[in-house]
C-alpha cells in the first residue's frame, strides 16, 4: 500500500503520457485524508497547472459556493482529477491519457476509501459510473459499486457557462451530505 507522499511523488514525476511534457505542474489530489467524500473531475485547468492544486481557478470559486451551500468546506472533502496534468488548450483528456493516470486515482481511492465518490461533470461520470452517462438527465442519481456510493453533479465550469444550473447543483450537494449521514446512521442503527 502506498502512502500519500508516495502517490504525490509518483504523480509529480510521471511521464506515462505526453501531458507530462506539456504541464507546468502535476496536480495530485488535495484535501482531508479522512474525508468521507471524494470529488473527482476530469483534469486540471490552466490555474491548477500553474499552482499544482485542484480547483483554484474560477471553477474552484463555484465549487466553494456549492460546498458552502451544503455546509461543507474543502477541509471536509478530498478533491482530485482522473488526469493529473492539464490538457493543452483545456481540451477534454484523451482516453489514453485517462488510462495512463487511472493507477493514481485508484491509489488515492484505496488510501482514502471514502464511502461517497462524486463525479464532477460528464467525463468523470462516463469514466467512473457508466460510459454513456448523461449528466443533464442523470446528475444527482446514486449508484452503489464496489463498496462505494457514487453520483455525478454538474462540473463547476458548466455552471460558470450556465448559471441557471447552480440551484440544481446546490440540491445535488445537499443530497451528497444526506447520503453521508444515511451511511453513518446505518452503521449505528437504534
Amino acid at each position: 500500500m502506498h502512502t500519500w507522499n508516495d502517490i504525490e511523488s509518483m504523480i509529480c514525476s510521471c511521464g506515462r503520457c505526453a501531458l507530462g511534457q506539456t504541464r507546468k505542474n502535476a496536480v495530485p489530489g488535495k484535501g482531508s485524508h479522512a474525508a468521507q467524500i471524494m470529488l473527482v473531475a476530469e483534469a486540471p485547468g490552466k490555474q491548477e497547472d500553474l499552482q499544482g492544486i485542484p480547483f483554484v481557478g474560477p471553477a474552484g470559486k463555484v465549487l466553494d459556493i456549492l460546498l458552502t451551500s451544503a455546509g461543507l468546506s474543502r477541509k471536509d472533502v478530498f478533491i482530485t482529477n482522473i488526469v493529473k496534468c492539464h490538457p493543452p488548450g483545456n481540451r477534454d483528456p484523451l482516453p489514453e491519457e485517462q488510462e495512463a493516470c487511472m493507477q493514481y486515482l485508484r491509489a488515492e481511492t484505496a488510501l482514502l476509501h471514502p464511502p461517497v465518490i462524486v463525479c464532477l461533470g460528464r467525463i468523470a461520470a462516463q469514466k467512473l459510473i457508466a460510459p454513456n452517462f448523461k449528466i443533464t438527465r442523470e446528475h444527482g442519481m446514486w449508484v452503489h459499486r464496489k463498496g462505494y456510493w457514487m453520483t455525478a453533479v454538474y462540473h463547476p465550469s458548466a455552471i460558470l457557462r450556465d448559471p441557471a444550473k447552480l440551484e440544481e447543483a446546490k440540491r445535488d450537494f445537499q443530497s451528497i451530505v444526506a447520503k453521508v449521514q444515511e451511511i453513518e446512521e446505518s452503521k449505528y442503527p437504534l
